[in-house]
């Protein structure tokens, strides 16, 4: 009987957890940075105002140019690692405090230039616990 019920259990949680980054639309996207990360930050990283982003996570204008959607989509794959581990506030102070591994920018610059490779490897160094 309790085997049922660990399994129930197994299958519920698994039917809960975020699809892959892949599959999310810009807008999804653009919804759940704003609310994890704040519209203000999520503007900067991809230079544009809030109220454009905002447009975005509503659906109410055209994705943005491929640039711009490549960022969205680094750092909401960098989001997704983050919050496995650690709380929404959490991720977002390390999204704009100075990391070592990154020469002591902020996450949030580095996606600015474009380098989310350098941000992904110093998340997973975060996770890790490095």
């Amino acid at each position: 009987m309790a085997t049922a019920n660990t399994s129930h259990r197994a299958r519920a949680t698994s039917d809960v957890r975020p699809r892959r980054p892949e599959e999310w639309t810009v807008p999804q996207i653009t919804a759940y940075l704003n609310e994890t990360l704040g519209p203000k930050l999520v503007a900067y990283m991809v230079g544009k105002s809030p109220q454009t982003v905002a447009r975005w996570a509503g659906g109410a204008q055209a994705p943005p140019q491929p640039d711009v959607e490549r960022r969205l989509r680094g750092a909401f794959q960098i989001v997704q690692l983050l919050v496995e581990t650690d709380s929404r506030h959490v991720v977002r102070s390390w999204f704009i405090g100075m990391n070592p591994q990154l020469e002591d920018r902020s996450p949030a610059e580095v996606v600015v230039t474009g380098d989310l490779r350098a941000v992904m490897a110093a998340a997973r160094a975060f996770t890790s616990g490095g």
